[in-house]
């Protein structure tokens, strides 16, 4: 079902999260560089400040800025609901698969209302399970990210989804660090997590650059969530660990080039392979002119190139074997030149 609302797999999901600063303007400008740069979805963090923090959680060490606390920092990053149904509207406008992460129960059956196809649920409410409940009531499919977690307290979260009526999960490996170091990336854990739970898994990515995405769909993950920006340096949170515009370009084109060099998985010759075969492969030729009626010997052959010949693996039948024409040196010998 999941795979039906994307456009592509893998599907590609450019992260604008708060990097909109609270101005809808700005979170139109990367709507628009999103599908430019060739992503399947949007995703924005639709909340009530309210719902989220209190006065008294302190912000992280990446959210350190003017503000002295999460509540007044998310009070500043707010899209109004109006303006988070317009940027639905016009996301999908342009083929773009709208996604929010809803952080509360009004956020929730907003976006709900407003015919958000699928949940994603950040990695802060893997261990809500009443939140989740409320989630999987919603009878939608969920992307659900994974950070901090351990395996017992997915296997809570997914069980919690399961039975509250979500149709389907996909797991996202996640590092909840921005940016994330290169050792704490761990995408080995994607195929711990695809083989613990038999879900289909992706990989929400916080590191710099292109690599750690690369190597996570060599891995099998089939959903990407990378955060994009205007600018790095622009106030906020987030910004110096997402990607400019330019820079989101060349990761969506890494990810598809990627793609299709991991092939079927079928090991037989490709066609550019197919060509080359009779010019590097070698077959069974004459070491010197023979003569019709010779007996084929070890004397009378050597194995080189080109392949238009019987193949060497063959050559113990040949030997005894009859000439029924003239052969030169390196001729290759074929069935049909024997008796």
């Amino acid at each position: 079902m999941l795979f039906k609302i994307f456009k592509n797999t893998p599907a590609i999901i450019a992260e604008i999260g708060v990097n909109h600063n609270g101005q809808a303007n700005i979170a139109r400008k990367l709507v628009k560089i999103a599908s430019d740069c060739g992503a399947d979805a949007v995703k924005l963090q639709t909340f009530k400040a309210f719902e989220c923090a209190g006065a008294y959680s302190e912000t992280a060490s990446y959210q350190k800025g003017e503000c002295q606390n999460q509540l007044d920092l998310l009070k500043s990053l707010e899209l109004s609901f109006p303006d988070t149904a317009d940027l639905k509207e016009y996301a999908e406008s342009l083929g773009l698969t709208f996604l929010s992460t809803p952080d509360g129960l009004m956020s929730l059956d907003f976006l709900c209302d407003i015919g958000t196809k699928i949940i994603k649920v950040a990695s802060g409410e893997l261990t809500n399970i009443p939140f989740l409940y409320a989630i999987g009531n919603k009878k939608r499919p969920v992307i659900l990210s994974t950070g901090m977690g351990t395996l017992e307290e997915i296997e809570k979260a997914v069980a919690a989804l399961k039975d509250s009526g979500a149709p389907e999960t996909l797991l996202l490996h996640c590092t909840t660090a921005y940016p994330t170091p290169p050792d704490e990336a761990n995408l080995r854990a994607i195929n711990t997590i695809k083989n613990t739970f038999n879900l289909q898994t992706g990989f929400s990515d916080h590191t710099l650059g292109n690599e750690a995405s690369v190597a996570a769909l060599a891995l099998g993950a089939k959903v990407f969530e990378k955060h994009i920006t205007l600018d790095k340096n622009m106030p906020g949170p987030d910004h110096h660990a997402s990607l400019e515009p330019e820079e989101f370009k060349s990761y969506v084109a890494a990810i598809r080039k990627t793609a299709i060099m991991l092939g079927d998985g079928i090991k037989k010759p490709t066609r550019s392979e197919l060509l080359n075969i009779p010019y590097v492969r070698r077959s069974i030729v004459a070491s010197k002119d023979l003569k019709a009626g010779e007996i084929i010997s070890g004397k009378s052959v050597e194995i080189k190139r080109p392949a238009t010949g019987i193949q060497p693996s063959d050559l113990q039948n040949v030997f005894g074997k009859k000439l029924i024409v003239d052969i030169a040196q390196d001729e290759p010998i074929t069935w049909e030149k024997l008796e």
